[in-house]
């Protein structure tokens, strides 16, 4: 079982990451500099960066992707069983992380525009339903059963 959570969270990992990485790629330029300006680090931080993902991974998986794993069970008709579960939990806490950050902000920073915030939310539940639903398909198809 932890070999399947491994995996779990190592192509949660992988599927979040890379969509978040093409994202904040073109979204800096693009949407944060000019919006936000000033409040953004002229350089990137590494270690926060990398504490975030690596506590947000681990709870995409305990909250989104095991519970669609589990769902399915063993006696699983199909490879798809279970992701629906996963994507809907797993955009339940890409929202609630995502708003939690923004909305924070917008609370107590003297400029944060609604729009990034609307743009935040939008992305962070997108992105994290479609991490935990390849999670919990690319763990059912090549692991099926997680009780075994």
């Amino acid at each position: 079982m932890l070999v399947k959570i491994l995996m779990a969270y190592a192509v949660a990992a992988l599927a979040f990451g890379i969509l978040d990485a093409v994202w904040l790629r073109n979204a800096a330029p693009l949407l944060y500099r000019p919006a936000l300006g000033d409040l953004l680090a002229e350089k990137f931080r590494w270690g926060p960066a990398i504490a975030f993902y690596v506590l947000f991974i681990a709870a995409l998986t305990y909250f989104a992707v095991l519970p669609g794993l589990l769902s399915a069970g063993s006696n699983a008709t199909t490879i798809f069983a279970g992701v629906p579960l996963s994507i809907m939990h797993g955009m339940f806490i890409g929202l609630v992380c995502y708003a939690t950050y923004d909305l924070t902000n917008q609370a107590t920073l003297k400029v944060w525009p609604v729009h990034i915030t609307l743009i935040d939310l939008a992305w962070g539940t997108v992105a994290s339903g479609f991490a935990a639903g390849m999670a919990t398909f690319v763990v059912s198809k090549f692991s099926p059963g997680l009780g075994g």
